[in-house]
């Protein structure tokens, strides 16, 4: 089945194209465009000539300062994208239409929409379901963050009600060793008294 190791291959590039940026999962305009084999003019061109079709929840341009927190995690090595990295080779810092667009899931699916080429609908698939992957493992980890804060919460109460026990416990020894003095017996006088006769 050489079709279904191909579909992972890719699907398992793309997931590593998407990032976070403003709170949203985004793939950037230059590796979508590698992605759907078009160039990242030609992507973006299309973008602005479908501005409409593109609000701000499908597609944003990055900030100067969005652009080299990237530009940073890829060289430092932590992020890995070999298109972002020669657009920022070759982009002059004070040019801000080399900004590059990110894509959140619904953008990157209408960019193969406005492309409307044979590849671009295919891999929009592959794109999907990068972002759903990426969505469940999310998802995945924030109930298992909740299953433990209520597993934390469950052993507390144990505790709390174990240590109450051994408390207890420690005080009665306590009272076991040291016992309170008891009271002298009165003592009766020696001999007969008046009492006695």
């Amino acid at each position: 089945m050489p079709g279904k190791r191909t579909t992972n291959i890719v699907a398992t590039r793309v997931d590593t194209l998407i990032l976070l940026v403003r709170g949203e999962r985004v793939i950037l305009d230059s590796d979508l465009a590698s992605v759907y084999g078009v160039s990242t003019k030609r992507l973006n061109e299309q973008v602005r000539r479908n501005s409409k079709r593109f609000p701000v929840d499908f597609c944003f341009r990055l900030t100067r300062r969005e652009a080299n927190e990237i530009r940073s995690q890829i060289v430092t090595g932590s992020l890995r994208s070999s298109s972002m990295r020669s657009q920022f080779a070759t982009a002059s810092r004070r040019n801000a239409r080399f900004l590059p667009y990110a894509f959140t899931e619904y953008g990157a699916i209408m960019a193969a929409n406005v492309l409307n080429s044979p590849r671009a609908v295919n891999m929009s698939v592959f794109v999907v379901r990068a972002f759903i992957k990426i969505r469940r493992m999310l998802m995945a980890t924030r109930e298992m963050t909740t299953k433990l804060q209520e597993l934390e919460s469950k052993l507390t109460e144990r505790l709390d009600t174990h240590e109450r026990g051994i408390l207890y416990l420690v005080e009665e020894i306590r009272k076991l060793m040291n016992p309170p003095a008891l009271p002298e017996p009165k003592k009766r006088p020696i001999g007969f008294g008046r009492d006695n006769a």
